[in-house]
């Protein structure tokens, strides 16, 4: 007998947080209307209720298949691409075990693709990216679950193996849209005297990224 696909966990998470899981065919649906951008690698990504992933999972398989049609014959090209891709999408969800749940699916969905095991430094690498993206917090007052600012982290490749890192406040970057409104005090400004990022650091090799998200765990 089949069931019916499951759109919630329970009622009680419903009553108390709203949730509910957007169905698979409907996500499709709303991502082929923007088809061009889920397939461009570069292109961000940011889903403020991620819950386990059910937008940013299809998001980075199509991501996924754009490298694989341009970079595939190329492994060092195919490599990198793919963790752009992967460092392009951002999510926030305010239930622990979704958090979780997410960061985990899109991991096993880049690893996958690119055939890696836990000991590889792009698994490593592409595992500390997803600590950064993927915020456990509340996208309504911008805050990480510890009350903190949410800070997302820019991340650009610049070619031969090297990424670029720039932190960036949340809630600043979510003032675009006032700051360039006509009437605007900043509205003369350029965009990039107003976002200045928070930090920036030197280029980072797929090695570096993997030694920064296995220091902390190997400090505890």
């Amino acid at each position: 007998m089949n069931h019916p696909p499951q759109y919630i966990k329970s009622k009680q998470r419903v009553a108390d947080h709203g949730e509910v899981f957007t169905p698979p065919w409907l996500v499709e649906a709303m991502l082929d209307l923007v088809k061009d951008e889920t397939q461009r690698i570069d292109a961000r990504f940011l889903e403020p209720a991620c819950g386990s992933g059910n937008f940013l999972i299809p998001i980075l398989q199509r991501k996924l298949a754009a490298v694989e049609l341009r970079y595939g014959k190329s492994n060092f090209e195919r490599q990198h691409y793919a963790l752009l891709a992967l460092m392009c999408i951002y999510g926030i969800e305010l239930l622990k075990d979704n958090i979780t749940e997410c960061r985990e699916n899109l991991l096993e969905i880049f690893s996958g693709y690119l055939k890696l095991d836990e000991s590889d430094d792009l698994y490593q690498a592409a595992s500390y990216v997803l600590t950064l993206n993927l915020v456990h917090g509340d996208a309504l007052i911008m805050r990480t679950i510890d009350n903190q600012p949410i800070i997302f982290v820019e991340w650009g490749y610049l070619g031969k193996g090297k990424f670029q890192r720039r932190n960036f406040r949340y809630d600043t970057l979510a003032l675009a849209s006032t700051f360039n409104m006509e009437g605007s005090l900043f509205a003369n400004l350029g965009i990039h005297e107003i976002f200045k990022p928070d930090a920036t650091w030197p280029p980072l090799t797929v090695g570096e990224l993997a030694a920064i998200g296995i220091a902390p765990q190997e400090a505890l």
